[in-house]
C-alpha cells in the first residue's frame, strides 16, 4: 500500500470516530458532513487502490513481453 493511500484510509477511519462523537454531542444534522467526506475519501482510496492494481498489472505485461521478445 502506498503512502497516499494509506493517508486517505487512515484521515476517513479518524472522521468516522470525529463524526460519531459530534452526533453523540451535537446531533446527526451536524455529523452529516463529517461522515460524507469520510465515504468520499474512501470512494477514492477505493479508486486509487483499483488504479495502482492496473498499473502493476500492465508492467508485469510488459515485462513479460520483453521476455518473449529476448527469447
Amino acid at each position: 500500500m502506498k503512502l497516499k493511500g494509506i493517508i486517505l484510509l487512515s484521515l476517513s477511519a479518524a472522521l468516522v470516530i470525529i463524526g460519531t462523537h459530534v452526533t453523540m454531542t451535537q446531533g446527526i444534522t451536524f455529523s452529516y458532513p463529517i461522515f460524507m467526506f469520510a465515504v468520499a475519501m474512501l470512494f477514492w482510496y477505493k479508486y486509487l487502490k483499483t488504479k495502482w492494481a492496473e498499473q502493476d498489472q500492465e508492467e508485469v505485461g510488459q515485462q513479460q513481453d520483453r521476455k518473449k521478445k529476448s527469447r
